[in-house]
């Protein structure tokens, strides 16, 4: 939101006051489906957590506190922003406007850190899977989430206590931070963007790898247990596929808990018939109760197309999540910097409405790209629809 603002040059300037009363309303019209839209996504995740018990958790929670900052956002921040921007002017006093930077700076912040919360908690449950699946408690992430909104309150806290009131009357009927410190924008911008951006960064580009590498293990293992079968006669059921589907247990999948997050159930292998013959020299007996899968064959053949696909998954989803984020927000703290470090630097006013709704739009992609590749959300999602179809 309006974090900070170098002190402003024709902050309403006569052009923009003369901006066509249909485009007006085309703009609000238009700002507030997006809020609309923002405020019914992210009220489906928070309902869809609530009520389905599949997603009670842990990880989940971190998504549905980040859907109630995102709902804090459209419910709280938006709509004053588009009766700001209608009026051209903040024509609501200055308790509210107060009232207002508060929240807009806090919840924003508060987006930003959930997701990088949410990436530390993907990274430790791809690299140390076994370990951190009995640390990865609901007392855990409910810690995790206060320690996100604390430190968006002490990121959001100094540029408003140090606000700087001037006695400009061109400003009295502005709603903006005010200061004439370097020292804030760059304690803010680090802080609310910069830092957790890094983190982002580094965090999925490590949780990209360990997935690969997680897939090489995995067709290196079947390889082995081809070469297995192969060498010791291990001969794969030649049933029809028809002829194989009665009860056979599904083969084991060398997936962590965050690669299945990443992949599409919908890639798992299906049921096979498990089949052994025995012979005199066998020389993987070690092997042995690995091989409970009609065709092995089929298996192999499925191996790296599968894994191929499931990377490519973990890849977009990464790419998607990493992308929005930074096209979302990067311009506006950019600018931000640009603005309040150069003297002789401004953006109109145009420009910086809509860089703030920029930001905003990230409340709305977030609860689409993180639960839009899990099935048990689409799920839930069709029975929640279903249900309201019939009230």
């Amino acid at each position: 939101g309006r974090f900070f603002s170098e002190v402003p040059q024709n902050i309403a300037s006569s052009e923009y006051k003369r901006t066509l009363p249909p485009k007006k309303i085309v703009l609000s019209v238009t700002l507030s489906v997006l809020a609309i839209l923002t405020t019914f996504l992210n009220c489906l995740v928070i309902t869809a957590i609530a009520v389905t018990r599949k997603l009670h958790h842990p990880a989940n929670y971190l998504i549905c506190s980040l859907a109630v900052t995102d709902l804090l956002v459209a419910v709280l921040v938006m709509p004053f922003s588009i009766i700001y921007i209608q009026k051209e002017s903040w024509v609501m006093g200055k308790v509210v406007c107060t009232i207002w930077l508060s929240v807009d700076i806090t919840c924003c912040t508060c987006s930003i850190l959930h997701l990088a919360a949410i990436a530390i908690d993907r990274y430790r449950a791809i690299t140390d899977a076994v370990e951190y699946s009995r640390k990865r408690t609901g007392a855990r992430a409910g810690a995790m989430v206060a320690v996100v909104w604390l430190l968006s309150i002490l990121i959001s806290l100094p540029p408003l206590l140090w606000r700087y009131y001037t006695g400009d009357a061109d400003q009295e009927d502005q709603c903006i931070i005010l200061h004439h410190h370097i020292a804030f924008t760059l304690y803010s911008t680090l802080g609310a963007f910069y830092i957790p951006l890094l983190l982002i960064l580094i965090l999925y580009f490590k949780i990209y790898r360990a997935a690969q590498t997680l897939y090489m293990r995995r067709e290196a293992s079947r390889a082995s247990r081809h070469s297995c079968m192969t060498n010791g006669s291990m001969i794969p059921s030649t049933y029809p596929a028809g002829d194989a589907g009665d009860g056979g247990p599904r083969s084991p999948d060398p997936v962590s808990p965050q690669d299945k997050s990443f992949s599409d159930p919908s890639t798992e292998e299906a049921p096979r018939e498990r089949m052994r013959i025995s012979v005199k020299k066998f020389h993987c007996k070690a092997r042995r109760n690995d091989s409970r899968s009609e065709s092995r064959r089929s298996q192999l053949s499925q191996g790296p197309r599968i894994s191929g696909s499931r990377e490519r998954k973990a890849a977009s989803t990464l790419g998607l999540i990493i992308g929005a984020f930074v096209i979302c927000w990067l311009p506006f703290f950019v600018k931000e910097v640009i603005v309040n470090t150069c003297s002789s630097c401004s953006t109109s006013m145009e420009m910086a409405d809509f860089l703030t709704w920029l930001g905003y739009i990230n409340s709305l992609i977030n609860p689409l790209i993180y639960t839009i590749f899990n099935e048990d959300f689409k799920k839930a999602f069709q029975r929640l629809v279903r249900c309201s179809s019939y009230l």
